[in-house]
This record gives C-alpha cells, structure tokens and sequence, in this order.
C-alpha cells in the first residue's frame, strides 16, 4: 500500500493539532512542526508589546503525535521555526529522506506574538517583518520544498489556512476588538498565493486552496484572547477544520476548490463531517 503523507504547521494546538488527527484519521501519516515539543514548555506569546506572557499553553508536537498515532498512523515530530528557514528546509528534507515525500501540506502556523494586537504607531517595524516572514514567507518555503515531487507525482493538496481579515477591515482598532496591521496584510499577502500559483499548475493534478476557517475556539484564543474583545466561547471547534482538510485530501475533493477560497465552517456543515455540530457560528469580524 502506497505511504499518504501529510505535513501540518502550527500542529501543538488548535487547528493545526485537529488537521494532524483527521489527516491520520483519512490514512495519513502526518509530520507535526511548531516550536512547542512537550507540555509546559515557556515561550513568548504575548499579542502586545506592552507585556510580556510566557505561560505555558497548553498543547504540544508530543500530545498532537500521540493523537495521529491514536489514529493507527505514524508520526514525525520535527521542531521548527517559521521564522528560522533553515529549520523548515530542514523538517521537509526529513520526511523525504524517510517517507519519500509530502502529499498534502497544511500551512496553519502563523506568527505569535507582540505586534499582533498592537495600532500601527506602537508597533516596531522589525515585527511587522516578522509577520511577513513567518506567514508568507515560511508557508513560500515549504512550497517550494513540497510543490516539486507532488508535481512529479501528478497528485497533491497544499491548504493555505487563511482568515477573513484578509479580505475585511477590524471592526476597531487593534486591541479594542480589531487586530494589528501586521496580522491583517500577510495573512492578505499568504491570501494571494493559492490563486496565482495554482494557474501554473494546471493539468498537474495539484490543489492549491485558501480554508477560511472563522472564528475558531482555540486554546490560544482561550487563554490569551479576551483581554483584546474576543471570547473563544462563541467560537466553533478546531476539530471543524480539521474535518475540512481531511475531506478535501480524500478523492480528490479539492479539485472544484483549486485556486479558490473554502469556507471551512459552511463545507463542514454541508457536508455533515464533524457529527454532532451545530453549524457555523458569527463571525465576530
């Protein structure tokens, strides 16, 4: 039987964790990447430079392997930084050498930390570029890494996760319910890739696709996200995404979606993937 082989960013927590399970769950083995390897570990997430926040968050590429492996599939834990590209570069040269290559990649690590919920004059331009660097430029260098063999295999899934602050303004400014310039133009710069990018590949067989997955109750936005006007509460489940992802990586369902932009709470409810659910929930933007 032929090894499927998933690459997921962002996967210690939230979406990334959920798309790593419902991967495995479809018959993936799954590469897990972020910076978090074990539960408890400290780092700076705070979303403003006004403080610092180095509580643990809870989640880790530990916890999300033993999901997958939960799931009847192998895992790859592979510590990397979005803002480190020779870390990425390194995490996918990895799968090749021991699983031959990558079939779907989910781009869902984004950058934490201050800048995020910070009005332009109070941010340092130096963040505005790590905004930039680790959700456009990191997603761009795993392509490149990934993009080659799904090609020359005629078959491959990349999922751009998106948001809709690509597209919208913030409601208020940064902080009092909006979010940070930073956040808002590369997620809109990430926004353009799939499109683009999927016009060359036409008659490949790959799907490039943008999942806007909505306001997503994750255990960042729990813990750290009230403070600027958000309450994860009213938030759907991660697993919603993770559902989506694994839907469109199973028979070619990411075909009608290439180049296009999924909205990943409607697919899920239309598509009854997540039973149980409810539905879509309002988008606070």
């Amino acid at each position: 039987m032929t090894r499927r082989v998933a690459f997921v960013t962002g996967a210690s927590r939230g979406i990334g964790k959920a798309c790593a399970v419902h991967l495995a769950r479809a018959g993936f083995d799954v590469a897990v990447t972020a910076r978090t390897v074990r539960d408890g570990e400290e780092r700076e997430h705070s979303s403003t430079v006004r403080r610092s926040d180095t509580r643990p968050l809870p989640g880790s590429l530990t916890a999300t392997a033993e999901g997958v492996r939960a799931a009847g599939q192998e895992a790859l834990v592979l510590p990397a930084d979005l803002l480190d590209r020779a870390s990425l570069g390194a995490a996918v040269a990895t799968v090749q050498e021991r699983w031959g290559g990558v079939d779907v990649l989910v781009n869902n690590g984004r950058y934490i930390g201050p800048g995020h919920m910070d009005q332009f004059l109070d941010t340092p331009i130096g963040l505005l570029d790590q905004h930039l660097e680790a959700n456009v430029m990191a997603p761009l260098v795993l392509l490149r890494a990934c993009l080659p063999g799904m090609v020359a295999r005629g078959a491959g899934l990349v999922a751009n996760i998106t948001s809709s602050v690509a597209w919208m303004d913030p409601p208020a400014p940064a902080g009092e319910g909006g979010w940070g310039l930073g956040y808002a133009m590369s997620k809109g710069a990430l926004h353009r890739v799939a499109g683009l990018v999927q016009l060359e590949l036409a008659g490949t067989g790959v799907a490039l696709v943008n999942i806007d997955p909505g306001f997503i109750a994750t255990e960042r936005m729990a813990q750290d996200m009230a403070e600027f006007g958000f309450d994860a509460s009213a938030g759907a489940p991660p697993e919603v995404i993770g559902a989506v992802v694994a839907w469109l990586a199973r028979d070619g369902h990411a075909t009608e979606w290439a180049g296009g932009v999924v909205p990943g709470q409607r697919l899920c409810h239309e598509q009854g993937l997540l039973p149980g659910w409810a539905g879509p929930v309002p988008n606070p933007v």
